[in-house]
């Protein structure tokens, strides 16, 4: 029995506390009480001083409905709970939820973040704001923009949703709805991702961003693009286009961009179509790779030649193309002016140096074998098919000057009368013809319009 007595004490007791807690006590320089329809109503003027429980309100006036448990609260109104304070003229207060509302403009502040908007309502024992039209969230690193906020003072996560745009000091990110999580630094972007970075001259766009700042790392997903605008050496722009179906960005010392899966790379003359790419920008290197189950190797053009290759290195220099190295299964396809035309040459490993007028020497290595058309006063005039173990070949304007060929060198001519319309007769084993060289038209696609934003926003002439 006295078990029984107790739990029921215990319990009477926690009854009772729980209704003092949903007392709302009002104090004020007057008070005014009246019965309105039934209702009971008491109006508090100056200097008011509502508590209810560790809510604590201030304001200029107050109008209570003692029945409903609903204050109205007007003039320089302050709420307060712990470290969390609430800044509006007129709002109300719902004492049996514990919920603050304001359609007069409303700000937000815990220690950490400002948020301010139109409209919001607090769920003080959630301890969640729901803020919307106008939204601004201001921290220590950055500040949101969207059309309505959920934050989670708990969790220091906001979740923003409609044209939200958040601005730092390296970067702008645009995107329909965005989760974030204040203290690990991580954000999730979705839908219409867009990001501009104005200091690097870079702009992505995707369907969605995982950003995890403090681990340098970054993950966009969905139909990925990437422009970079670059300035040459002679001060004229130059952009580079990768889309992708993934991206990867590392932040760190060696600042490198992973694309994978569909890449299509187009820079200027040079375009290049593979699964695996990584772009590092400090030393300006490209470095693609054939995948295990990739059934074709890379492929790449500048300007009317092909290359492909299992793996790829591509060096730039001051925004140049400055050497290309080609490893494994190499093959360079150069076209001629005549119909189906083309010089070959394949070996294990192939280096092509380049200046600013374009290919100036070719070192091929292991396995060489070649096929060159000749020409007399510009006239066909048959076709030399070699094989060694190095070759090196010069060029000038773009075209073979000199060819030099090492380690058991072997030559054929064939004569303009037995290849003439026997052109594709004369290919080397791994010869293919690839159409599907990516155009920066195809790459921008309705996405022009933001290439000028970019350009204008880094003082592009």
């Amino acid at each position: 029995m006295r078990i029984i007595f107790l739990i029921l004490s215990l319990f009477i007791i926690s009854n009772i506390l729980a209704q003092e807690d949903n007392i709302i006590r009002v104090f004020g320089d007057s008070l005014v009480g009246k019965k309105v329809n039934g209702e009971t109503i008491r109006e508090v003027n100056g200097n008011v001083v509502m508590m209810q429980g560790a809510v604590k309100i201030t304001c200029s006036k107050a109008i209570h409905n003692i029945t409903k448990n609903i204050a109205e609260l007007i003039g320089n109104v302050i709420v307060k709970q712990d470290s969390i304070t609430i800044y509006t003229d007129l709002g109300y207060y719902y004492g049996n939820s514990k919920i603050a509302f304001s359609k007069s403009g409303v700000t937000y502040f815990d220690g950490h973040v400002h948020l301010k908007a139109k409209n919001g309502y607090y769920y003080f024992d959630d301890k969640k704001a729901f803020f919307f039209n106008d939204v601004v969230l201001n921290d220590s690193t950055s500040v949101l923009t969207t059309d309505t906020l959920i934050y989670y003072d708990n969790d220091d996560k906001a979740v923003a949703i409609g044209n939200v745009v958040v601005k730092d000091t390296s970067a702008i990110i645009y995107a329909d709805s965005l989760i974030h999580y204040r203290d690990g630094r991580i954000t999730y972007a979705y839908r219409n991702v867009r990001i501009i970075d104005n200091l690097n001259r870079l702009l992505i766009f995707g369907e969605k961003l995982e950003d995890y700042h403090n681990k340098n790392y970054s993950k966009i997903l969905g139909n990925t693009l990437l422009i970079k605008i670059d300035t040459t050496n002679n001060g004229k722009l130059d952009t580079l286009l990768i889309t992708a179906k993934i991206m990867e960005a590392f932040g760190d010392s060696s600042r490198r961009l992973i694309a994978i899966d569909s890449v299509k790379v187009v820079r200027g003359e040079f375009a290049s179509v593979n699964n695996f790419s990584v772009y590092y920008q400090n030393n300006q290197h490209i470095y693609i790779r054939k995948n295990e189950n990739d059934r074709f190797p890379p492929v790449l053009w500048n300007q009317n030649t092909q290359f492909i290759a299992d793996t790829v290195n591509i060096f730039l220099e001051n925004n140049y193309l400055k050497q290309i190295n080609l490893s494994s299964n190499a093959l360079i396809i150069s076209k001629n002016n005549y119909e189906f035309r083309y010089d070959q040459i394949a070996g294990n490993d192939v280096k092509l140096f380049f200046d600013s007028s374009g290919l100036k020497k070719c070192i091929v290595n292991g396995n060489v074998l070649s096929i060159y058309y000749l020409y007399e006063d510009g006239e066909p005039n048959g076709l030399l098919k070699s094989s060694a173990e190095e070759a090196i070949i010069l060029f000038s304007d773009d075209k073979v000057e000199k060819v030099m060929y090492y380690g058991n060198p072997n030559n054929e001519y064939h004569p303009e009368n037995l290849i003439k319309g026997k052109e594709k007769e004369f290919t080397l084993p791994l010869f293919i013809l690839f159409q599907n060289r990516p155009t920066k038209k195809e790459l921008l696609f309705k996405k022009e319009d933001l290439l000028e934003q970019l350009k204008s926003l880094t003082n592009g002439k």
